[in-house]
């Protein structure tokens, strides 16, 4: 309990330099070993971020999809269904902001409300602080985070809302 609250309250203001978005998200891709995750391709796009702080924040939402995706394929499994666990990454741009999107075929939130509280887990052995930490990543570049679940299908919809602010200015 103890080192998850210092994770929260330690958490360093970021560092901005100019990140392009597709190599950012290919690496985060590329740690997740259990499923391979889809890299969407989306336009070219430089942004003003603190790598390190993006990247913890994204291995936190690509981990919890592929949770998600994998305990979903496991139950229809055992229902006799043939779903497989996907999870894909893209990257969209708004008016000022860009969107990065990470999607999944799971379970779905069960209890949105709870998501952000920090030390909340639906896991066995989580320790509820991957969501809330990524909140405050999120913030700390002037974004923010929003969940859904899916509307086309089954799964959840994570949309990480960033100023865009390119690294030409």
């Amino acid at each position: 309990f103890l080192q998850s609250y210092r994770k929260l309250a330690q958490m360093p203001s970021p560092t901005l330099k100019p990140v392009e978005l597709r190599s950012l998200l290919e690496r985060v891709a590329v740690l997740e070993t259990r499923l391979n995750v889809e890299i969407v391709p989306g336009a070219e796009r430089a942004l003003m971020l603190d790598p390190d702080l993006i990247e913890q924040m994204l291995i936190n939402l690509v981990r919890n999809a592929v949770d998600a995706a994998l305990q979903q394929a496991q139950s229809a499994q055992a229902n006799q269904e043939t779903t497989a666990p996907k999870v894909s990454i893209r990257w969209e741009q708004y008016d000022r902001k860009v969107g990065l999107i990470v999607e999944d075929n799971g379970i779905g939130l069960l209890n949105p409300s709870n998501a952000f509280v920090p030390f909340y887990t639906t896991k066995p052995g989580g320790s509820g602080i991957g969501l809330v930490l990524s909140q405050q990543i999120a913030e700390a570049h002037g974004g923010s985070i929003e969940l859904a679940n899916r509307r086309d299908t089954r799964g959840c919809i994570v949309k990480v809302l960033l100023p865009y602010r390119s690294s030409l200015g």
